[in-house]
Parts: C-alpha cells; structure tokens; sequence
C-alpha cells in the first residue's frame, strides 16, 4: 500500500470498502509527520549557522527516517489486521468445534487490531519529542514545518487510539484489555503535555491556535 501513489491511495480510502480506513490514514499522518522532523534536521545541518548542533540533528534525522520506514509499513499492517478480522468473522461456524475455532480466530485478530494502532500511536508520540527538539534547537528558518509536524503527529497519534478502544471493546481476555487500556490512558495523558510544550516554544506571531486546556473559562 505504501508503493501507491497519493491519488490512488485516497481514493482507495474514499471508496465504500472499509480499509484502508482510520488506522491506515493516522499511520500515513505520522509517517508525513516524520518526514517534516528530517526536513528541518536536514536544514539544520545545511546551514553553517548550526554547526553546534549539526551531530545532534544527524541523530535526530536517523531516529525520524526510522519511525516513518515503521509508519509507512504500518498502513499495510492496519489494513491487514482488519482484513484479518473479517476473514474471522466469515468462517464457518456449523459445529460447536467450528464456533469455538471462529471465536479464537476473531479474538487473536481484535488483538492485532488493536496491537498495530496502539504502536502508531506511540511511534507518533516519540516523533512529537523529536518535534520539540527542532523547534528548540532547529533551522528556525523552517519552524513552521516543524510545527506543522507537532500537530500532525499529535492527530495521529490520537487517531491511532480511537482504533485501539473500537478493538478493546470487542476483547474478551479482560487481563489483556485492562493492560492495553493503561497505556492508551497513559498515551492520552502524555500527547497534549507534549504538544503544549511544543506550542508554547512558537514566537509570538505563531501562536495561531488555542492550547486545550482543563480550566474553565
């Protein structure tokens, strides 16, 4: 899926055939999230200006090319585990054995469903780090794409979770649930703490879009 280009794959996603669907869309944000962190660390290190920090952006660059190889990877492997799931949900079910067998294959498949957006949601959170760095340390020629990166890697990110909890609530092994349901909280708590650190770095001119916020108005 990734080899196709932007105009098929959108189309591909706005046909009536259900994936690719969310989770393949939040994949491909992160991915495009990624590549705007390698584009403001590959900037940085053109220009002289930034010599100190040139071995910091290099490393920086590595880590992002790595997360969006993974991402892009996972737009196939977020289609996959859907289609895993409904081939589980068309197998013959005439026998009590055929019911227990159809059972399992639909649990292990939630399973993945809900295993491969949970790691989109948590690569897409380390892009969200690497984002801080290069709105601190970065080409601030470019800060606006590494802004642009911020917000993109957070809605992945978020994205992402809403496809883990549709999985989570179809799972019977209650241990499993409980054990993805702490991270996702936890994934949840973390993003807008990033984010937030990441908006407020933005000059004053920049400071285009609210930061939520718990407090009453």
């Amino acid at each position: 899926m990734k080899e196709m280009s932007l105009e098929a794959f959108a189309s591909e996603t706005a046909s009536s055939s259900p994936a690719p669907g969310g989770g393949s869309v939040a994949a491909l944000s992160g991915a495009l999230a990624a590549s705007l962190v390698e584009m403001a660390a590959n900037l940085t290190i053109k220009s002289k200006k930034y010599t100190a920090v040139h071995k910091e952006m290099d490393g920086l660059r590595a880590k992002a090319l790595g997360l969006r190889l993974q991402l892009l990877d996972d737009i196939q492997r977020d289609t996959d585990s859907f289609n895993t799931y409904m081939d589980a949900v068309h197998l013959p079910k005439g026998t009590e054995e055929e019911i227990q067998s159809r059972r399992a294959a639909m649990q292990a498949a939630l399973r993945g469903a809900a295993l491969v957006p949970l790691g989109v949601a948590k690569n897409a959170l380390e892009i969200l780090s690497l984002c801080k760095e290069v709105v601190l340390h970065g080409n601030a020629a470019v800060i606006t794409d590494s802004l642009s990166a911020a917000l993109t890697a957070r809605s992945a990110a978020l994205a992402a979770l809403l496809n883990v909890k549709i999985n989570l609530g179809a799972m019977q092994n209650q241990e499993e649930v409980q054990a993805i349901s702490l991270q996702v909280r936890q994934l949840e708590e973390k993003i807008p703490i990033v984010e937030k650190e990441i908006l407020d770095l933005a000059p004053d001119d920049l400071k285009i879009l609210p930061v939520a916020s718990n407090e009453n108005p």
